[in-house]
């Protein structure tokens, strides 16, 4: 029996001492990555040339003359509040009667690929699912509300001032 006891503490102290191991860290050197989406960074305002021309080229589908962008260049330049003369420039834009914008049945018809596409052609990148709901529901709530409006909402909002 004592021979017993004797294997028995052996047997528990050698189950003790491999149990009692060092933790080995592994390193397997991974780069730490940002989760922040870099294309929403926009903290470089747009030139009064760099605005007409995505301007033009956004509203009529092709590029502005040269002879247009210095005449509306010069007419920024001469007037005091930069934001009031962009937003009359968008205006005059819409209402050249050159502008090409989908029908009011095309947006009706598919709201969340208008909104996408809109963003997409303004802000240069996809809206988030609480800017489409927005949108969408103001458009469902208004039927007023046309393609020409949306688009100069868009091309008069802050963020198109930045890229």
């Amino acid at each position: 029996m004592q021979i017993f006891k004797k294997q028995w503490v052996l047997l528990v102290g050698l189950v003790f001492i491999s149990s009692c191991k060092k933790d080995v860290f592994v390193d397997y050197e991974v780069n730490p990555l940002g989760l922040e989406d870099k294309s929403l960074i926009k903290d470089r305002s747009k030139t009064n040339k760099q605005f007409i021309s995505i301007l033009y080229t956004t509203l009529h589908q092709q590029a502005i003359s040269s002879n247009r962008l210095i005449r509306t260049e010069r007419v920024i330049e001469s007037f005091g509040d930069k934001t009031l003369i962009n937003e009359v420039i968008v205006s005059n834009y819409m209402n050249s009667g050159e502008v090409i914008l989908p029908t009011n049945e095309e947006m009706r018809a598919d709201l969340d690929q208008f909104i996408v596409d809109a963003y997409k052609l303004f802000f240069v990148r996809i809206p988030s699912e609480i800017e489409k709901a927005f949108f969408i529901n103001y458009i469902e709530a208004n039927p007023n509300v046309t393609p020409e409006l949306v688009y100069t909402a868009f091309a008069s909002c802050d963020e198109y001032y930045f890229y």
